[in-house]
């Protein structure tokens, strides 16, 4: 045989075959590393549209907490007269049990009966009754829901009423909830937060922090804080 007709050498071979291999290691290792950037970016992405789905509906329930209707006194027709004792705790927070309970005015989304219902003429008279109640002509109705909001066993769960427990978020790792109070009950901005008020007449704000883990640990857990304001002080 010639030596222009010769082959390759087995070392030749063997040195090449090395090669294309140190290049497919080399871009599965890109791509694998270009899966992993998806996947934790997109569990980061989950976390906070889950996170950003339940404090915005706390949100919208703590700005409403206090609003009983267009007048100050309301003659309590409840059937279990419990209107009252609600009215003047309307937030409460156990830090103990991870637990925080609203009263707070109907923002249209829960679709079920509401806890109260306080109907009014707004000049003279507004009086509450249980579950739900339609007006008549010249009065307006308020509907009042006592919600809880509680964390157990790595959930966020919510209850309306009589109703059981509905799960809101999962993978959640831990729940927090601070108060913004005002130094004197005249003050409009809040100078301290604490977890646990000593007059309800103080309060100005609330404060939710809720912390999320991926149970797939590609992220790191997240925790989002955000405040909301009282629109309606408190007794």
């Amino acid at each position: 045989m010639s030596r222009r007709s010769r082959g390759f050498s087995l070392v030749e071979l063997l040195i090449a075959l090395a090669l294309s291999l140190i290049v497919v290691l080399g871009v599965v290792q890109v791509f694998i590393a270009a899966k992993n950037t998806y996947l934790s970016q997109n569990a980061a992405a989950n976390m906070q549209e889950d996170a950003r789905f339940v404090l915005s509906k706390m949100i919208q329930e703590v700005r409403m907490v206090g609003m009983f209707g267009c007048l100050e006194t309301i003659t309590d027709s409840s059937q279990k007269g419990d209107f009252h004792a609600s009215q003047l705790a309307p937030i409460r927070w156990d830090s103990g049990g991870r637990k925080l309970t609203l009263v707070t005015a109907d923002v249209g989304v829960n679709g079920d009966k509401p806890d109260w219902t306080v109907l009014s003429d707004c000049r003279t008279h507004s009086t509450a009754y249980s579950e739900g109640r339609k007006p008549v002509a010249g009065q307006l109705a308020f509907p009042i829901r006592r919600l809880t909001y509680s964390y157990s066993n790595d959930q966020l769960l919510m209850k309306s009423g009589a109703a059981a427990p509905q799960v809101l978020v999962d993978n959640v790792s831990a729940f927090d909830v601070s108060f913004g109070l005002a130094s004197t009950a005249t003050d409009l901005a809040a100078s301290r937060y604490s977890s646990n008020p000593p007059d309800p007449a103080l309060i100005r704000s609330v404060r939710l922090s809720l912390t999320l883990f991926d149970p797939n640990h590609r992220v790191a857990d997240q925790t989002f804080n955000v405040v909301a304001a009282l629109r309606n002080r408190l007794p």
